[in-house]
């Protein structure tokens, strides 16, 4: 990979003055060889094949992003869906081997461990029934550990079954985290149409098509995109979907070079590159103030999703022609409680959640990083789940939910999560219910897009 002298100084400007990082560099590791009936064997087996693999992550992450000067924010791991090795384990074991992965995250020093993770969205395992259960307590009992739930996929419709759990699981996890604001709920993603080689947190794992070991990049750049804009002021749409391809062009470049860098000093594949926009609560680092570069008074205003639209298909082609293995989610991150310009919209009366939710039909992922107010009921989260799972499913496109119903905290209370996570305004709920759809369980059978072959 040739990189042009001008685009290193390019690339320096970036970094210096524009926020642009290398968001996180995520080892992806397969645990499907650590399955055992012995618990003590297996949970040893896992906690010795992520340490082998992952030693010297963060040493070598540390030493690409001194030599490159392009900072690397974090360094994560993720794995096998841990429900694959639970066949016969029990609630208590499962809590056990999440203490385990949380061990060995703090021992390596990365910032988190993703795939403590359950793909349910046609039925449901023993072994993924077990973590189910598990899941409110382990997310509550450790620090580092981060959970991800498929509840559906184009090809299987929903699992109403599942998504009735999960906002039970929700709403316990939370009232276990009460003490820090709910902040358990902050670590699960609810997925539909997940993606095996996503590696951003808090819904990374390993999928069973990716191979033993694997190092895959995910780069950040609102910040980039937002001052390349500025410099255009007067550039009409087409021109201001050009000049948001060449930046993420010139950012994805960046990623790629650290990316297969670090993998080539750790000695493993190099995977994928992420092109999502990944805000954070840096001035001038945020999607909600590009889409409002691009001509919106405030983000939720009408023509926000428009403006969405064009924005995360740019991303898409401009980085898809500076790498040939894009994956993951690639697109723009909406997480309220990590962009600046999000948060003021809210305040501002401009963007609620129905219209959060209407943006995600053309952005990356899903309603992300959302405060609801305590008494918010596990049905009615589920509800907002099976919205968000339904988008997915017709779309055909990944789509997701972390919210987090914050114990004690009315609608219009700001909350602060702190570091990354940020501080989030709490949002309001429909007040009529839909306990009865959930209560019926069953599948949503999947639509007539899944009828390809």
């Amino acid at each position: 990979m040739n990189v042009a002298l001008d685009e290193m100084m390019e690339t320096i400007r970036m970094i210096q003055m524009e926020n642009l990082d290398i968001r996180t560099v995520t080892m992806g590791i397969s645990l499907s060889d650590c399955a055992d009936s012995n618990f003590e064997k297996m949970n040893n087996m896992v906690y010795n094949k992520i340490i082998q693999y992952a030693s010297g992550l963060k040493e070598v992450a540390e030493d690409v992003e001194k030599e490159f000067g392009i900072p690397i924010i974090n360094k994560r791991i993720s794995i096998t869906p841990i429900a694959e090795l639970l066949g016969h384990a029990t609630i208590e074991q499962a809590i056990e081997l999440a203490k385990t992965l949380d061990k060995a995250a703090v021992e390596l020093g990365v910032d988190f461990i993703g795939g403590y993770s359950a793909l349910v969205h046609k039925g449901i395992t023993k072994g993924e029934q077990t973590l189910l259960d598990a899941l409110p307590e382990a997310l509550s009992v450790t620090e580092r550990v981060c959970s991800s739930i498929s509840v559906g996929t184009t090809r299987a419709g929903i699992n109403m079954d599942a998504v009735r759990k999960v906002g039970e699981i929700i709403k316990e996890a939370a009232e276990k985290t009460k003490d820090q604001n709910g902040i358990a709920c902050a670590k699960l993603v609810v997925f539909c149409n997940p993606v095996e080689d996503n590696p951003f947190m808090a819904g990374a794992f390993h999928g069973s098509g990716e191979g033993e070991v694997v190092l895959n990049v995910g780069v950040s750049g609102p910040g980039v995109v937002l001052s390349a804009l500025k410099r255009q002021p007067e550039a009409d749409l087409g021109e201001v979907s050009d000049i948001i391809k060449k930046t993420a062009f010139k950012i994805t470049r960046a990623g790629e070079l650290i990316g297969r860098v670090v993998a080539e000093r750790l000695g493993v594949p190099f995977g994928i590159m992420d092109l999502s926009l990944a805000p954070t609560n840096a001035m001038n680092d945020s999607v909600a103030e590009i889409l409002e570069e691009i001509g919106l008074e405030r983000v939720g205003t009408h023509g926000t999703i428009a403006a969405l639209a064009l924005m995360n298909d740019a991303v898409k082609k401009g980085g898809a022609m500076a790498s040939s293995y894009v994956g993951g989610l690639s697109g723009a991150f909406i997480p309220v409680s990590e962009d600046n310009g999000m948060i003021k919209g809210i305040i501002d009366d401009s963007l609620t959640l129905s219209k959060l939710e209407a943006m995600t039909c053309v952005c990356s992922v899903g309603l992300d990083m959302i405060a609801l107010a305590g008494d918010v009921s596990a049905t009615t989260l589920s509800g907002i789940i099976a919205d968000e799972a339904a988008i997915g499913m017709i779309n055909k496109k990944t789509t997701a939910v972390r919210v987090i119903p914050v114990p004690g905290k009315v609608e219009g209370d700001m909350v602060e999560f702190g570091g990354l996570l940020g501080r989030a305004p709490v949002l309001g709920v429909n007040s009529f219910g839909s306990e009865k759809l959930i209560r019926r369980g069953g599948r949503i059978p999947a639509p007539l897009q899944s009828l390809i072959n």
